[in-house]
């Protein structure tokens, strides 16, 4: 019996089943898989369908909105908007929906396209204006809340039980959830748009925006419509919402931007753009929900939610990174911010980095030799950086005298504007710092909660406590800011998701300090710092004034604000020329965990206690000191003393809103305004 032996044809190839696309998927699935067993055995029973059924409810807003985050980071684009767009479509929804189907599907439609306008705003700034996203949509965000809160004050409103029915029951006779079908038809849609070629033009976008440029590929109308069906996301998740709860809530997207990056990146899409999906974000949703219904079955107590939140966050972003640099993760490439003018060769790295330092520093050491006019040219480009602040100063500083003359004394309006501009101009530090640096700092919040929280916990009103309570707070901050720092430089991770995740982490840590009711009382002296009189004026004026001489000296005349603004015009040319990038990094975000905490203990002060959502309205105002004062938010160029002037004039501008007639709400969207303008500023007088 002769046995034949059958070879393969040299150029025949196995079949291989190429993994590296769905890696993210996978991972996902795994995760999803993981969390289900731990679910399962924590069970009593085993997980049946009505579990299904309400897990899958409580999933469909997250992963709509995840899933329009989803898409702009694919595209190269980052949202901070989401959980306020989806508030807008919520309220919206609930305060003029009425009965009849027609009236059902019309508001429900328009909700969406209210998400889409606000996307629209989005990819304008963003795609034709050429600004950050992130602090266009850190901007949007704000304009939306207070957009929100103008239509509902506060939560409330109805929806028909009808529209409710129909999108939580069941479908098929009662054997499939109707949540899992909104997220199938979603699942849908993305399928259809990503493999469009607008889906293409997207993927192609966040891989290399130059290369896609160089191929006649129409980025700029491609990132715009992307950033608009992100808002039809976010407004079809504001649209579900309102079916699953029966009513609106305007803050709602508050506690939603933390969950959202956490199911985009453990679905496996990476925040460098150009790679990931839909598909593994619908995953991650199920994944946090799962995980949030875990702890309830632990007995977790909830306030450990954004502390699970924020973990997961930074783990999964270890886990799916490969290695970009996070000035990339910013979507500020080293070798355009560090470039110098169309045309020219590009400078060295030395140059660059005395370049920076040069266009920042308001003094040289030969200037005492140079007479004023050549004095006022030498500082053309700091004057330019710090007047329209101050000039702004001034004009708010007239209306407020011409509107209230019958009320306001000018010496003591000037006298309380100092003390209350005070809080800013100390995170102007901070956050100018981190900002310099070419990163951003979204745990101020927070940091400043904590350190209120602690500070009046520990000393309750002692000053003999205050001895050892005040310094063991700024150590506090210090760490925090420290930790923020190690996760950007060392572990790379974009300094957006770090410190959004370090915000997360310190909100649940000081709900479980306090168990959700702050104790104690501030100290006496450090009332007397904020509320006291010394010859005539608040001790912190005085404070304030020593303050700044410091922060002038520290910025612009030590070897660390040199390094500083090295490392912000262009980190990889820094390195080279000798500066220590990374202990740079970590050494400017504990600066501002300092600056925070120290601003945390000012406010306990100022109050008198110290309240859980204390650090809640200077996440905006913080950024906002640093862009109205003229620093370049990519890094490398700025000055304390307009950002000075910015601290000024945003409190003067606060205090006219105050004394007006404007609801609270309007505040928000003032505020965003005002950084929209000062950033399209920024841009026009660098590209002159």
């Amino acid at each position: 019996m002769t046995t034949t032996t059958l070879h393969p044809h040299p150029h025949h190839k196995s079949p291989r089943i190429r993994l590296a696309p769905i890696r993210g998927l996978l991972v996902a699935l795994a995760v999803l898989a993981v969390v289900f067993g731990a679910l399962d055995l924590s069970l009593a029973q085993p997980f049946g369908y009505s579990d299904l059924s309400s897990t899958a409810s409580g999933t469909v807003s997250l992963a709509l909105a995840a899933m329009g985050e989803t898409a702009i980071i694919v595209s190269g684009g980052l949202d901070l908007s989401a959980g306020a767009v989806l508030s807008l479509a919520n309220c919206l929804f609930v305060t003029q929906v009425g009965t009849s189907a027609g009236s059902m599907v019309l508001w429900a439609l328009l909700a969406i396209a209210a998400g889409g306008c606000v996307g629209a705003v989005n990819g304008f700034f963003v795609a034709y204006v050429r600004l950050q996203p992130v602090v266009v949509t850190l901007a949007t965000m704000f304009i939306t809340q207070g957009v929100t809160l103008l239509i509902l004050k506060q939560p409330g409103g109805t929806v028909p039980p009808d529209f409710t029915t129909a999108l939580t029951s069941d479908v098929a006779n009662g054997h499939i959830p109707m949540p899992l079908v909104v997220i199938g038809v979603a699942l849908v849609v993305w399928y259809v748009v990503k493999k469009s070629r607008f889906g293409t033009m997207m993927y192609a976008i966040g891989s290399d925006e130059g290369a896609a440029h160089l191929k006649a590929l129409p980025t700029r109308s491609a990132k715009f419509w992307t950033y608009v069906l992100g808002g039809c996301f976010y407004g079809a998740a504001g649209v579900f919402f309102s079916a699953q709860t029966g009513g609106g809530d305007p803050l709602v997207g508050a506690g939603m931007l933390l969950p959202i990056f956490v199911a985009v990146v453990l679905g496996g899409t990476p925040l460098g753009g150009g790679r990931g999906g839909c598909f593994g974000t619908v995953v991650g949703a199920f994944s946090v929900t799962l995980i949030a219904n875990m702890l309830l079955v632990l007995n977790v107590s909830t306030y450990y939610s954004t502390i699970v939140e924020g973990g997961i966050l930074i783990l999964a972003v270890l886990g799916t990174s490969t290695g970009l640099r996070w000035s990339r993760l910013l979507h500020l490439p080293a070798a355009r911010r560090g470039a110098s003018s169309k045309g020219s060769a590009p400078a060295t790295p030395a140059a660059r980095r005395d370049s920076a330092s040069d266009s920042t520093t308001s003094m040289k050491d030969d200037l005492p030799a140079l007479s004023l006019r050549e004095r006022l040219r030498h500082n053309r480009e700091t004057l330019r950086l710090c007047l329209p602040s101050y000039v702004g100063l001034v004009v708010l500083l007239a209306v407020t005298f011409i509107l209230f003359s019958a009320n306001v004394g000018i010496a003591g309006y000037l006298k309380s504007l100092l003390v209350l501009s005070s809080f800013l101009a100390i995170l102007a530090l901070g956050q100018g710092a981190v900002v310099l640096s070419g990163g951003l700092d979204l745990s101020v919040p927070f940091t400043i909660t904590l350190a209120g929280v602690v500070l009046t916990g520990v000393t309750n009103g002692s000053d003999v406590a205050a001895l050892w309570g005040v310094p063991g707070v700024l150590l506090l901050g210090a760490v925090i800011g420290a930790i923020n720092g190690f996760g950007v430089a060392v572990l790379r991770i974009s300094p957006l998701i770090m410190t959004l995740a370090m915000n997360g982490i310190l909100q649940g840590v000081a709900l479980v300090y306090d168990n959700g009711a702050p104790t104690g009382f501030a100290p006496p002296s450090i009332r007397w710092l904020m509320t006291g009189q010394l010859l005539g004026v608040t001790p912190v004026v005085y404070f304030l004034i020593a303050f700044a001489a410091f922060a002038i000296f520290l910025l612009h005349r030590t070897v660390y604000g040199r390094r500083l603004f090295a490392v912000g015009s262009n980190p990889v040319s820094a390195k080279f020329s000798g500066v220590p990038v990374t202990k740079i990094l970590i050494l400017t975000y504990a600066l501002s965990g300092v600056c925070s905490a120290l601003v945390g203990v000012m406010l306990s002060g100022f109050t008198g206690q110290a309240f859980n959502d204390m650090g809640d309205p200077y996440l905006l105002t913080s950024i906002a000191v640093v862009v109205v004062g003229g620093t370049l938010m990519t890094g490398g160029r700025g000055n304390y003393i307009g950002m000075m002037g910015g601290a000024l004039m945003l409190t003067a501008l606060s205090t006219l809103l105050s004394g007006s007639s404007l609801p609270v709400a309007s505040r928000g969207v003032v505020y965003g305004l005002v950084v929209l303008a000062a950033v399209v500023a920024m841009r026009e007088r660098r590209a002159s």
